[in-house]
């Protein structure tokens, strides 16, 4: 497999993140379902703090690539989902520091929700990952 960066522009690069990403050659895909801070019997954890439910959040994330035989190092693509982006932003550092870290940079949108489908969830990840 081989991962190319596309970037006509490069500010995104700064934040830890391609504008876009080619994958060719032979690969195995992983779509990743949303990921919250819940415990693993999917009870809500860290009820109202960002900072506790995104570190939560990566590791669910990082508990389904494990169970491929994957890693962030193979994240292509990363959806966040927060019901107060600027409560999240200033713990965000933390995510794009575990991503370069792995030395990876996947696409990446983040969106502003109304709420999530677990009350008292604020943020969630959502990816696609390849080897």
């Amino acid at each position: 497999m081989e991962r190319t960066a596309v970037n006509p522009v490069t500010w995104s690069q700064e934040m830890g993140f391609n504008q876009g990403e080619m994958v060719s050659g032979e690969t195995r895909t992983l779509y990743i379902s949303g990921q919250t801070a819940t415990s693993a019997d999917g009870r809500p954890q860290h009820d109202g703090d960002v900072g506790a439910q995104l570190a939560l959040a990566v590791e669910n994330l990082e508990a389904v690539l494990a169970g491929a035989g994957m890693s962030l190092a193979n994240l292509v693509r990363l959806n966040v989902y927060a019901t107060d982006i600027d409560a999240l932003l200033p713990h965000y550092g933390m995510l794009a520091g575990r991503l370069g870290a792995a030395g990876v940079a996947p696409t990446t949108t983040m969106l502003g929700v109304d709420r999530l489908a677990i009350p008292g969830q604020v943020v969630e990840l959502e990816g696609t990952a390849v080897a």
